[in-house]
Parts: structure tokens; C-alpha cells; sequence
């Protein structure tokens, strides 16, 4: 088939390399097609032919509901991202009371996926930015960093994500964003280094001028205390 042949040819070319092709991630133009049900019921089957061609007896009690538990978990969880519908509204108001220095959000719970072996990504987002007359909920920017998370993603490209995302929201570039992350597809599997992490940074504005990214990092390195 040709898509096996495009399948093989990109295998090739990456590897078992982390490698990102893209800020945008990478969808084909007829990926909301389908409804959510039928892509349940799509992927439920394919899990049942994975696990059947493990070996499983899929007519265990244990086993039995697996399929659909992973089916509905992937278009309804942790890939919800990927569908723009689940997007956050993410409302501004006028900075009506003038702060004019970093905000910070710092310590924002991280999941997501590796795409390329489908396993999780568990780490920290950092988050800041400078009003230009505009300010966001706080809970808005934990809503983005998980809308960007809950897809096949790397870090990479999560991180310039949430930066593109909040500079379009706030109508600024000065925005940062430091994301630090366990990736079990090292700490699992492959070299499974368990104590390594992996940390991403991308600068936007004012952040790119070193005093103003450092005294972003300054302020992440802060204990929290309650």
C-alpha cells in the first residue's frame, strides 16, 4: 500500500531519534471526518487486534472491556487536544490595574504523549508574560498547556505551542515558557534512565533580552511553601 511505503520512507529517515518535523502538529486535512463514536469504535477494534496478536485471551473479564477503555481514553482524554472543538476559550480583560511586571504561573502539572512510542510525558510548565493592556485567567493558561499536552506531541513543539498560543491571546510577544519532563520512552524503555529529564525553553519579546529571562528563571526557582 502506499501509505505503508510513506510509512516505511519516514521510519528511515527517523528512527528511533526525538525528533520534531514541525511547530504545527502534524494532521492530515480529513482528521475530523469522522465523529468521536466512529473513531471509538475504529480504534477500539485495532487495540483488540493488537492485544489478540500479543497472545491475550480476550475473553477474560480483565481483558474483555480493554479496547474500548483505551478507545474512549484516547479521543476523550489524554488525545483530546488534537480535536480544535476542545480548544479553551481563553477570555482577556483590560489590565485596569496597571501591572506592568512579570506574571509568572509557574509549577502547572504536565501530561502528554510521546509520539513516537506513545508513551507519557509527565513534567512542570513554567509560564509568564507582560501585559500589553491585556491580562488572562490563571486557570487559562493551565487550560492551554493541557489542551496542547493531551495530543501525540514533543516537547518541543509543546512548548513553542503554548508561547504561539498566549502571544495570540494576550496580543504580545513577551512571553515565556519553560517546560521540565520525564519522558518514559528514555525512562522506560531504550537507554531506561530513569533519573533524566528534559527541559525546553522558548523566549518570546522581552524575554529574549537576558535580564528579563533570567529574572523569569529567578523567579521559577522560588519554593513554594504551601
Amino acid at each position: 500500500m502506499k501509505y505503508d511505503k510513506e510509512l516505511k520512507t519516514i521510519e528511515d529517515i527517523i528512527g528511533d531519534s526525538h525528533l520534531s518535523t514541525s511547530e504545527d502538529t502534524p494532521l492530515r486535512d480529513d482528521a475530523f471526518e469522522l465523529t468521536d463514536s466512529e473513531k471509538i469504535e475504529i480504534i477500539e477494534k485495532r487495540v483488540a487486534d493488537i492485544l489478540y496478536t500479543l497472545g491475550m485471551d480476550m475473553t477474560d473479564d480483565s481483558l474483555k472491556g480493554t479496547p474500548k477503555r483505551v478507545a474512549k481514553m484516547y479521543i476523550n482524554e489524554i488525545f483530546s487536544g488534537l480535536n480544535p472543538k476542545n480548544k479553551p476559550k481563553a477570555s482577556t480583560f483590560d489590565n485596569k490595574y496597571k501591572y506592568g511586571e512579570i506574571l509568572v504561573e509557574k509549577n502547572i502539572t504536565l501530561y502528554s504523549t510521546c509520539e513516537h512510542h506513545l508513551l507519557p510525558i509527565v513534567g512542570k510548565a513554567h509560564i509568564a508574560y507582560i501585559s500589553n493592556g491585556n491580562v488572562v485567567g490563571l486557570s487559562k493558561m493551565n487550560r492551554i498547556v493541557q489542551y496542547y499536552a493531551q495530543r501525540p506531541q514533543v516537547q518541543e513543539r509543546l512548548t513553542i505551542q503554548i508561547v504561539r498560543e498566549l502571544q495570540e491571546v494576550l496580543n504580545t510577544k513577551d512571553v515565556a515558557c519553560v517546560i521540565d519532563a520525564k519522558h518514559l520512552c528514555v525512562n522506560q524503555r531504550g537507554i531506561k534512565d530513569i533519573a533524566s529529564s528534559t527541559v525546553t525553553c522558548e523566549f518570546g519579546g522581552v524575554f529574549k533580552n537576558q535580564d528579563k529571562k533570567q529574572e523569569f528563571l529567578d523567579y521559577i526557582k522560588l519554593p513554594t511553601k504551601f
